[in-house]
Parts: structure tokens; C-alpha cells; sequence
């Protein structure tokens, strides 16, 4: 069984759209499925970059195209009312509902919530009566089924996150989504289809490409 570890934040809708096709990329193959949130916005600090949201033209392309790609692959995907927003209460939310023998995953259920808080309904993400209504249907789930529950504020909880964004830096990872299965990283949600190639056994995986890609010598510099 291999073992694929997600990286999201749910403020992407490049991860929503990956999140939600990410079963039928794995169809047939014997894997288990990690979801584990991440600060994004600490990614593009350590590697000094912009987010897509905040570069103004690159703003609006990235809205018409995962639009564009949602209606495409039949995905429900409306934007919310503000975008970019603050994520950290809703990754905190996701945590404080992992399990202690997992304390930095969600499950595949909380990690939909988180998602679909964002990207059905073209609401407020942000929006303070809307995320107290998605912890006390959090709340209600982890309840039913007897797992331990931390406050999303508590000290455990923000430990959680830090140490998933810092697992993150270290594995190289500068953007979400990323799916990570046997080191190697795959990025972004037109990356599934290189992931399930892996998986098949594709013997370009074997050819040397994979790693001459990292050889490859930079020729000019920006400063």
C-alpha cells in the first residue's frame, strides 16, 4: 500500500478542485490518504513569493480559470465573497478535530467541510456566525463518533499547524496542493494525472528525468 500525504489550505481553489477529483486519480490502486493541512501563506514567505491573489492580473486569471476548470471536470466550485481571507481559523478548525494517533491529519470527511465552507454557496468564508455553524457540525461528528476534541485557539491545536507547515518547508513544498508519496512531490491539480501515472508504474519514473530535472543549471539569476 503507498501512502500519499495531501497538503492543502483551503483558502486554494486549485486544492478544492484537486481534493475533490483526488479518488479518481487513485482509482485502483491500493494507498491510504493523509489530508493535512498547512499555513499556504507561510509557504510563499519562506520562499519569498506572492500569492496568486495578489499579484492583480494573475488575481483575475486564476478566478476565470479555476471557474473555467471546475466547470470542466464537473466539480461545484462558486467563489466566495472575499477572497483572499484570513485561513488560520479554518485550518485550526480542521485540526482540532485529528485524532491523537494523528494529530496532524484531518479525516476525509472534515477536510470536505473545511472545502466546501469556502467554495459552495459563494458566501463569507470569514464570516464569524458561519464558522461557529461548521464547528458545532464538527463538534456534533467528532461526538458521534467518541475522538478526542481540542479548542481550534488552544495551544495543541496551533502546535498542530505549525508543525505540519514546518513538515511542509522541509519536504521542499512551496505551494498547495501537493501530494508527497514515496518523496516524491507532485504539485498542484493538473499534477493528478503525473500522480496516477506514478502510481500505474509509468517507466518514465525510472528513466532519470525525475531527478535530471533538478541538475538542470541556471543561466541567469534575478536579484
Amino acid at each position: 500500500m503507498k501512502d500519499v500525504a495531501f497538503f492543502y489550505d483551503p483558502i486554494s481553489p486549485y486544492a478544492h478542485l484537486a481534493f475533490e477529483r483526488l479518488p479518481e486519480a487513485l482509482m485502483g490502486h491500493s494507498v491510504a490518504v493523509r489530508y493535512k493541512p498547512v499555513l499556504f501563506a507561510a509557504l510563499l514567505k519562506a520562499n519569498g513569493q506572492l500569492g496568486p491573489a495578489e499579484i492583480p492580473a494573475k488575481r483575475d486569471w486564476t478566478y476565470r480559470q479555476v471557474a473555467w476548470l471546475a466547470h470542466h471536470h464537473g466539480v461545484a466550485l462558486d467563489l466566495p465573497a472575499a477572497h483572499p481571507f484570513n485561513p488560520l481559523p479554518l485550518l485550526r478548525l480542521g485540526l482540532s478535530c485529528a485524532m491523537d494517533g494523528a494529530p496532524g491529519e484531518t479525516n476525509r470527511y472534515v477536510t470536505e467541510q473545511l472545502f466546501h465552507h469556502v467554495w459552495r454557496g459563494g458566501l463569507d468564508a470569514a464570516d464569524p456566525a458561519r464558522l461557529a455553524a461548521l464547528q458545532a457540525r464538527l463538534q456534533d461528528h467528532m461526538a458521534q463518533r467518541e475522538k478526542p476534541w481540542h479548542a481550534p485557539d488552544s495551544d495543541v491545536v496551533k502546535q498542530r499547524l505549525r508543525a505540519n507547515t514546518d513538515e511542509a518547508l522541509a519536504l521542499g513544498l512551496f505551494g498547495v496542493p501537493a501530494m508527497v508519496v514515496d518523496e516524491r512531490v507532485f504539485w498542484g491539480f493538473d499534477a493528478l494525472p503525473m500522480l496516477r501515472a506514478y502510481l500505474d508504474g509509468d517507466a518514465w519514473f525510472q528513466g532519470g528525468a525525475w531527478e535530471a530535472a533538478a541538475g538542470t543549471p541556471e543561466g541567469v539569476k534575478r536579484r
